[in-house]
């Protein structure tokens, strides 16, 4: 007689390779086809496929004209999922964003009418140009993937991706994100400007009357879901580990590692930041087709998970000191494995 084990039968670590070198391809490709519209900002739309397969949203920061807009309109269309550029500003309200009960006199009821932040990729343009109520509403929306109108709650379509952006240059009339709420963007990314030879390039492919700016489909959203599973299964060595969460205990205990750092940071990062820290070194892994964590994932990723998490003393502010002298200093002097 034959019992049924419950177990699940377990994947050898050769085979887990050998899957996810197959089912990260295709997001490979969905560069590529992007590539094919935005010259450079291979950082940003990295970090756009680690937010997507992490389930993490980005705050996006830089001037104006980077062609941050058209990155995730174009990622968008690659993975074939729904777009929606929402631009803040001051007279905006929730309703706007998330939807309102409208009344219907020939039915003499209210019906809902949902906002566009029901689509699975949301560009929030100048996020830090809406008052704090509507800061609020989206980031809610991120945080519980659901959105409340009158006396009936609505799931968000999964995948949910929130790209906010801030101008970093012009900060009159805005109304920055209070640390707590910034803590809930998994990656903050800096944005630049193109190098020379891409400019060049830019100017080849974009002065023209109607530009390029589609590109076709290269991945159905059934595959984001069948990558996050394949994430799920990628592990960390003890010391790989342990090097991660001592990065983050630095931020707030510097002294205790030895870090010429002590009276610099007024709050380090939350467990928060411990745990996209650990999803986004995971999806990095995957896109570089590998079933294990390297300390080179989590050092590569540190600066954008952390940076908007870490708060200085007026001492550092003082001296001058920025946060990424402090995430450079971290990376350098903390033991890697």
């Amino acid at each position: 007689m034959t019992i049924a084990s419950d177990e699940e039968p377990t994947t050898s670590p050769d085979q887990l390779t050998e899957t996810i070198q197959k089912q990260s391809e295709p997001f490979r490709r969905a560069l590529e086809e992007v590539g094919q519209v935005v010259v450079g900002q291979q950082h940003l739309l990295h970090r756009m496929l680690i937010g997507l397969l992490g389930n993490g949203h980005l705050l996006i920061e830089g001037v104006p004209g980077l062609a941050k807009t058209t990155a995730v309109s174009c990622l968008a269309q690659a993975i074939h999922t729904d777009f929606q550029r929402l631009q803040f500003t001051p007279d905006l309200l929730p309703a706007d964003l998330l939807g309102t009960l409208v009344y219907r006199p020939q039915e003499q009821q209210f019906v809902v009418q949902k906002g566009p932040i029901f689509s699975n990729f949301i560009l929030a343009d100048e996020i830090n140009r809406a008052p704090a109520k509507v800061q609020s509403a989206l980031l809610e929306a991120m945080q519980e993937r659901q959105v409340t109108i009158g006396s009936e709650t609505f799931p968000l379509e999964d995948p949910f991706l929130v790209m906010a952006t801030q101008n970093p240059v012009e900060q009159e009339g805005t109304y920055p994100l209070p640390e707590a709420q910034m803590d809930r963007f998994m990656l903050k990314v800096l944005v630049d400007y193109p190098t020379r030879d891409e400019e060049i390039e830019i100017l080849e492919r974009m002065s023209r009357s109607r530009p390029k700016i589609s590109v076709e489909p290269v991945l159905e959203v059934e595959e984001v879901f069948k990558a996050r599973e394949l994430i799920d299964q990628i592990k960390f060595k003890d010391a790989v580990r342990d090097y991660l969460v001592d990065l983050v205990f630095a931020t707030r205990s510097p002294q205790e590692y030895n870090l010429p750092l002590r009276g610099m940071i007024q709050y380090g990062a939350s467990p928060r930041a411990t745990i996209n820290l650990a999803m986004a070194a995971k999806v990095h892994a995957f896109l570089e087709g590998r079933s294990f964590v390297t300390p080179q994932d989590i050092k590569e990723l540190a600066p954008d998970v952390l940076r908007h998490r870490i708060q200085l003393s007026y001492e550092a502010e003082a001296e001058e000191m920025t946060v990424e002298q402090v995430i450079e200093t971290l990376l350098k002097r903390m033991p890697i494995p």
